[in-house]
């Protein structure tokens, strides 16, 4: 569609210019803006919709964006958490005495 984030009233395409012509005559005709919104959703689909319901059919297109971020701050924090545990590591007594013996032996 050409208008995407406009209204019909904003949009110069084709299927706005239809849209606003079928909004009048359903006026005309006496529906209500309920009943306008609803003939036009069930024609063309939610898309046509600036801001497009909230409803079971597309709960997934709404939530994906939050569950993406939540998703990508797991796996940043897990990513530190493990880079941490790396970097705390230390030496026990036995390996310490082995990297002395070897730093002598290199001298």
């Amino acid at each position: 569609m050409v208008c995407q984030n406009q209204s019909i009233d904003e949009s110069d395409a084709d299927l706005a210019r239809d849209l606003r012509l079928l909004v009048r005559e359903r006026l005309k005709a006496g529906d209500t803006d309920d009943e306008v919104m609803d003939y036009i959703v069930s024609r063309y689909g939610e898309f046509v919709l600036l801001k497009p319901r909230f409803d079971l059919k597309n709960a997934l297109l709404w939530g994906t964006p939050v569950l993406l971020l939540l998703a990508g701050g797991l796996v940043m924090l897990r990513a530190s958490r493990s880079k941490r545990m790396d970097e705390t590591a230390v030496l026990t007594a036995q390996e310490k005495a082995t990297l002395d013996q070897l730093l002598r032996r290199g001298e």
